[in-house]
């Protein structure tokens, strides 16, 4: 499926999701944001188990521009250490995956 990955990110609100996915995909750094609410996070931080409430924002783009789409949600997201993991897209409808391509520049 060539260079296609989806990438997760949480988000600590809507506001900081619908910001970011907008970011992403005007600056065609992504095809598409989907944003998921609702989410529940259980993770270590600073030595303590955390919970919080969160929007997952997966993202459709290509792996050339993960560092790009890196800087961007490193620039708009609130926490200290956003989450962002790329994973390769090994299969798909061919069409779908050659609008990807073609909308990430």
């Amino acid at each position: 499926m060539g260079d296609a990955v989806v990438c997760l990110c949480t988000c600590p609100d809507a506001d900081t999701a619908r910001r970011l996915a907008q970011h992403l995909v005007v600056s065609e750094l992504a095809a598409c944001v989907n944003m998921v609410p609702g989410v529940l996070s259980v993770f270590r931080w600073e030595g303590q188990i955390e919970e919080a409430s969160e929007v997952l924002l997966i993202i459709k783009t290509l792996a050339p521009r993960v560092d790009a789409l890196a800087a961007a949600i490193r620039e708009i997201h609130p926490f200290e250490v956003p989450e962002l993991v790329a994973l390769p897209i090994v299969g798909g409808h061919r069409p779908y995956l050659d609008w990807l391509q073609a909308s990430v520049a």
